[in-house]
């Protein structure tokens, strides 16, 4: 595969480009044996792994300093880990694909990582930028059935526009202030979109705690008639195609009180569907694993959806008659709820939680009767209407965002301005805080 074919958008460069491991020294790392406690020990080096991707995720941190873990010398020395100089670039190419930074320091990487000491004829602000704008790219052609992948063959044909170095240090300065621009914007958007959360949970909360001191409470046990988990068999990395084709379902189909039926893997066509697990109508479904701030999350399904199975990570959970599946979500959504649920979060020591069919038997629900259920959730959806249409108008913001300032940064690297006369300004034309 070319880089052409990986970022056609380099065709349209107007200086030549090189493939960037014959400009900069291509490396990446390793992990040292776990089953070797000496390895462990005395840790000095910073070394990146998959969990300091969380620092890249929004593209608005361009230099990496501090890392989860270090590893020890003694466990470089024994292995094929590599300590690389300060100013060296890295690239995700495992699970989290397409993010990028800038070493701070001299460091270490896991396997996970790529990396590129520059030569002479290379900045790595340049480069870094170049990486940026193939990421969603990169991401396009990852592949893998467990894990999304890049591999090192693919990374050895990347290519880079080879402007000179003073023209890469213009481009370079000039995408980080006007980036840096567009960051702001987007700070501002998440940050309206975090207080619409706390308006829309603090509207719920005193609804649901009114209700709670009208008719008192009981635990939801004695409104199940039973709580199943599903199956997650080897599924593949797409969603299926159409009605006709078996899915199961991903983690993410539940987030957040609402259900995303788009949000499956694929069954291969010689794997049994097991019809026992099929989601319907109706079925409350709550996340039974995931990270702390996650677990516990509850949807209900709307409408009909055939063909898609219940994974092992999440719990169906089966109602009385007399108990309204979007009442008990509502409920599972307010404060008085996740507090429950943090408190098994806060009782584990993994970054992956599990929720036990029994916690979520102990969730105080409000003795409602069904009229009074359902006025609770009308008058909850009433409520937040006004703040899910400014949600939706955040998120064309965001997106918009986010398409203006790749088109910024791929049309700066390949020279389709002067960067020395140009402002990025019009970037954010039409778009408000």
């Amino acid at each position: 595969m070319t880089t052409t074919n990986i970022a056609p958008w380099l065709a349209q460069s107007r200086w030549p480009t090189a493939p960037i491991r014959l400009v900069a020294r291509l490396g990446s790392g390793h992990t040292p044996s776990r089953s070797v406690p000496e390895y462990w020990e005395n840790c000095t080096v910073p070394w990146i792994t998959l969990a300091d991707v969380w620092q890249l995720r929004r593209g608005n941190v361009s230099v990496i300093s501090e890392t989860k873990e270090k590893v020890s010398p003694l466990g470089l020395e024994h292995s094929a880990a590599v300590k690389h100089p300060a100013g060296t670039v890295i690239l995700s190419r495992t699970a989290s694909v397409g993010f990028s930074a800038i070493m701070g320091t001299d460091m270490a990487t896991s396997q996970d990582f790529a990396t590129w000491t520059c030569g002479p004829c290379l900045d790595p602000r340049f480069l870094l930028h170049g990486l940026r704008g193939m990421a969603p790219d990169l991401v396009r052609v990852a592949t893998g059935s467990t894990h999304k992948t890049i591999y090192m063959p693919d990374i050895e044909q990347l290519r880079v526009p080879l402007p000179p170095l003073e023209e890469q240090r213009r481009i370079a300065d000039f995408l980080d202030a006007e980036t840096a621009r567009i960051d702001r914007l987007v700070s501002l958007q998440v940050a309206l979109r975090a207080r619409l959360d706390e308006r829309d949970s603090a509207l719920r909360d005193n609804l649901v705690n009114e209700l709670a001191k009208t008719v008192g409470e009981a635990p939801l046990r004695r409104f199940t008639t039973r709580i199943e988990q599903g199956a997650s068999p080897q599924c593949e990395a797409v969603p299926r195609q159409g009605d006709d084709e078996w899915g199961v379902l991903k983690l993410s189909a539940v987030k957040g009180g609402h259900f995303t039926p788009s949000e499956n893997k694929r069954l291969p066509e010689e794997t049994e569907a097991i019809s026992a697990y099929q989601v319907r109508r109706g079925d409350l479904l709550v996340t039974r694993a995931n990270t702390p701030s996650l677990v516990g999350d509850v949807a209900v399904v709307e409408g009909d959806h055939q063909k898609l199975l219940l994974p092992d990570l999440i719990y169906r959970v089966g109602l009385v008659p007399e108990m309204d599946a979007d009442f008990v979500a509502q409920v599972a959504l307010s404060g008085r709820v996740r507090t429950l649920i943090e408190s098994v979060a806060r009782g584990s020591s993994q970054s992956m939680v599990k929720l036990r069919g029994e916690d979520i038997k102990t969730w105080p629900m409000p003795m409602a009767t069904q009229t009074q259920q359902a006025t609770l959730v009308r008058e909850i959806q009433s409520g937040m209407q006004g703040s899910g249409r400014l949600r939706t108008a955040v998120a064309l913001q965001l997106n918009l965002l986010a398409e203006r300032r790749q088109a910024l940064i791929t049309a700066a690297v390949t020279g389709q301005f002067d960067v020395s006369t140009a402002s990025g300004r019009n970037v954010t034309d039409g778009v408000t805080a």
